[in-house]
This record gives C-alpha cells, sequence and structure tokens, in this order.
C-alpha cells in the first residue's frame, strides 16, 4: 500500500475512491472497501481511501477533550494495508480545507488531483464545508465530472447497523466482544512499557506499565480484562487491568494500564507492545490486604486460562 500525504506524489490508474475516517477499520467499513475492490477490478483500477488527519473534531473544536478514536493513525495504516488497499491518502485537515464547499472538494481535489473515475459512498455519508453534500447532489453532477458515482447500504448484524460509534460506545463499557464482533478483530492497544512502581513484583505479579501514547486512543472502561500480548511478534497470555488501583493507589485520579504476563519474567521496559483484548472478566475492586488482592489475581489468572488457554 502506497501512502501519501501529498497529492503531487499521487499516481495511481483509473483511482475507485471512498472518503472517510474510516475510525475502527470495522466490518461496515470492510464491506466499502470490498466493493472499492470489486469495481477497480471492473474498471481494471486501484483502490484508493482517503482519509484525514487530524481528526476533523480535533481541528474544528479544539477545545473539546473528550474525543477518543478506536484506531490511532498508525493502527488505520495497518488495518487499511491488511484490507488489501492500494493506495491510502492522509490528508491534513485545516479548517482553511474545512470551509471548502463539496463541489469544490469533488472537483478541485478528488477529480483534478486524484483523476477519480468511481466513488463510493456510505450509506449516511456527508462531505464538504457544513457537511453539505449528500449522495442525491453528488449524482448530479457526476456525469459532468465524467466519474461514477455508488451508494453502499449498511451493514446489519443482528438488527444494528454497525458503526463506529456503536463499537466506540461497547469499548467504553467494557464490552469487549461486542465491540471485537463488530470490528471483526480483536481490539488492540499498542504503547511503550513504561516505568511503574514495581508493587507488582512484591506479591508475584509483576506488571508491565503500558503508555498508549496517543491521548486521543480510546480505552476500554475500568476492569480486569483477558488478554494475549505481542512481545517481540510472541504471543502471551495476560491479564490486564484499567483503573486506578485502589488497593495500592493513593492517588485515585492517576489512572494505568498494567498487564501481567503469564509464564513472563523478560526485561521489556520501553519496549513497544501490543495489548488484543478478549474480555471483561470482573471490575475494580478495593481488598483491604495485599493477601486478599493477591488471592484475587490468582483467581483471575485460573480465569484467563479457562478463557483463553
Amino acid at each position: 500500500m502506497k501512502i501519501y500525504t501529498d497529492l503531487k506524489d499521487f499516481s495511481a490508474i483509473n483511482p475507485v475512491v471512498t472518503i472517510g475516517t474510516f475510525d475502527g477499520v470495522h466490518l461496515g467499513h470492510r464491506k466499502v472497501i470490498r466493493r472499492l475492490q470489486e469495481l477497480a477490478q471492473k474498471v481494471k483500477g486501484e483502490t484508493v481511501i482517503f482519509t484525514f488527519y487530524p481528526h476533523p473534531r480535533l481541528v474544528l473544536n479544539p477545545e473539546d477533550n473528550g474525543l477518543r478514536l478506536i484506531n490511532t493513525l498508525e493502527e488505520k495504516k495497518v488495518l487499511l494495508e491488511a484490507a488489501g488497499i492500494d493506495h491510502l491518502v492522509v490528508y491534513p485537515f485545516t479548517k482553511e480545507f474545512s470551509k471548502l464547499t463539496y463541489v469544490e472538494f469533488v472537483e478541485q481535489i478528488l477529480v483534478k488531483q486524484l483523476g477519480m473515475k468511481y466513488l463510493v459512498v456510505g450509506y449516511d455519508h456527508r462531505f464538504g464545508h457544513n457537511r453539505e453534500g449528500k449522495y442525491e447532489d453528488l449524482k448530479m453532477f457526476a456525469d459532468k465530472l465524467n466519474f461514477k458515482i455508488e451508494r453502499q447500504d449498511v451493514l446489519n448484524m443482528d438488527a444494528i447497523n454497525v458503526s463506529s460509534t456503536k463499537v466506540r460506545t461497547a469499548i467504553s463499557e467494557g464490552d469487549i466482544q461486542m465491540a471485537n464482533k463488530y470490528l471483526g478483530y480483536r481490539f488492540f492497544i499498542k504503547g511503550d512499557v513504561i516505568d511503574g512502581k514495581k508493587l507488582g513484583h512484591t506479591i508475584g505479579f509483576p506488571t508491565a506499565n503500558i503508555d498508549p501514547q496517543e491521548s486521543y486512543k480510546l480505552v476500554p472502561k475500568d476492569g480486569v480484562y483477558a488478554v494475549k500480548v505481542d512481545v517481540d511478534d510472541k504471543i502471551y497470555l495476560g491479564m490486564l487491568n484499567i483503573g486506578v488501583r485502589p488497593t495500592v493507589n493513593n492517588q485515585l485520579d492517576n489512572r494505568s494500564i498494567e498487564v501481567h504476563i503469564l509464564d513472563f519474567n523478560q526485561d521489556i521496559y520501553y519496549k513497544n507492545i501490543t495489548i488484543h483484548f478478549y474480555q471483561r472478566i470482573r471490575n475494580e475492586q478495593f481488598f483491604a490486604s495485599l493477601d486478599e488482592l493477591k488471592a484475587q489475581l490468582a483467581k483471575d489468572r485460573l480465569k484467563v486460562l479457562s478463557l483463553l488457554g
């Protein structure tokens, strides 16, 4: 997959294009991508995803600190390449760019600069200034600009429309199994292992503290999770805690992500590792003593083994 941040470098044969943030690259997105690939094969062309960075909300509402995304940009690149996309345009989103009308955007960028031959849009996709560009409007001048357009219907699972919003909600509520069902893969967090207080060593459950690196990366609801951990391309079982560690932490506003990797004793400080989430197994709890905490962690280990081992 070729990646572009400057359209001066862009070159593709009969580009078949779709546009969006593609947060999660979930099964609904995959449906659009499959259609993109079918059309590209039909017109002997190449697939192009046109996305934006930073996320439009970060630019248009910088005071809104509540935005959390399923994927970082780097994670999204990996997922789209695995999906078989030929070209990824990561277009710089600015306030100036946001003022383009949908007509200007399509004509000046998609047609003149990309040479778009086919446009595939999602069932509710709108773009241009104030999201004024609708499918019906685009269809009216597609012939004039010499491109074809097609709309993909929503993907339904269990009578529910699959969307990034629904995936984000499931992750935020700790319903990892539902999120994974909609994603079509295990939700994951990539991050560096950073220094912690090393209290886990004293009770026989050493943990690696994870820094997700991007402040907008969505982190699941507080609690204990059954996970698999990718360290140097090797997979290990793990139990992960998200929260404030009330038994050992006096700073209850200090939220952390800590993973205990089962049957593992390597030094991985400052390494980048990947956590794949499988299931939330309990709430974070306060224990009256370290012995009680240790006993519960032993139960958590057995639970992880029964689920994943």
